[in-house]
């Protein structure tokens, strides 16, 4: 049985962490394994910075503050709206910080295109793929058939034609007002919308600036999960799809 870092209670990022960056079950594993095991592990797509964090590529705004402020006595209290700027924190915007940040995530981008040159050298049937703003390992869509048999059609819940149509739609134009969804259609869109939006693919982004302040609606992280998209801008452009 695999054990998840959900069984090890609320403590279980900083438990994953520790085990990760310094354990010493992890002492000898390579780069690469423990980025395997992290995205391996995870269900859902892993953000860079995590990825990032987990992997003890950067150091933390806290330990960098330590190198660079000196030990000293405590200071006196200060009077009621004083701020002493030697004791803030280093800003997320430093220098040293953001060249960290930096070279933290080239070196996990290099990772991850060593590994995939690996898999498609060797034949493997997945791949790490940039989705949601995170990574994810994903089988090869060849497979997508297979995986569909060892599912099964019930579990799939496809989407109906319609919705399809509606999140279409909405992916092109966001932010979109219902009205203007409705118009694009020509028919009522609200159960459709409601659907899309209890299955996490749509949600309201947002107030258009016009009388009643209608809302505007566009695609979520849980879309670009699905459809295997980085970001909306990944959408296959309009000559691609005539093609």
């Amino acid at each position: 049985m695999v054990s998840t870092a959900e069984d090890a209670g609320p403590h279980a990022d900083a438990f994953a962490h520790d085990a990760i960056a310094a354990g010493p079950a992890c002492g000898d594993m390579s780069l690469e394994q423990r980025l395997e095991v992290l995205l391996l592990a995870a269900d859902r797509p892993l953000n860079e910075a995590r990825l990032i964090e987990l992997l003890g590529l950067m150091p933390t705004v806290a330990a960098a503050a330590s190198k660079r402020k000196p030990a000293r006595a405590a200071a006196p209290v200060e009077p009621k709206g004083t701020h002493n700027d030697a004791d803030a924190e280093i800003p997320s915007d430093d220098p040293a910080t953001a060249r960290a940040r930096k070279s933290a995530s080239q070196r996990l981008g290099d990772v991850v295109a060593k590994l995939n040159a690996e898999y498609e050298a060797t034949g493997r049937a997945f791949r790490i793929e940039a989705i949601s703003a995170g990574f994810q390992m994903l089988t090869l869509p060849a497979f997508g058939p297979l995986l569909a048999r060892l599912r099964g059609e019930r579990q799939q819940a496809r989407l109906s034609q319609a919705a399809l149509e509606t999140l279409a739609i909405i992916a092109y134009r966001q932010p979109l007002l219902r009205a203007d969804l409705e118009s694009i259609r020509g028919v009522a869109c609200g159960e459709v919308l409601k659907s899309l939006m209890d299955r996490r693919l749509v949600r309201i982004v947002g107030r258009a600036e016009e009388v009643g302040r209608p809302m505007l609606y566009g695609t979520t992280r849980e879309f670009l999960r699905v459809f295997g998209l980085s970001s909306t801008g990944d959408l296959p452009s309009s000559r691609e799809l005539r093609g």
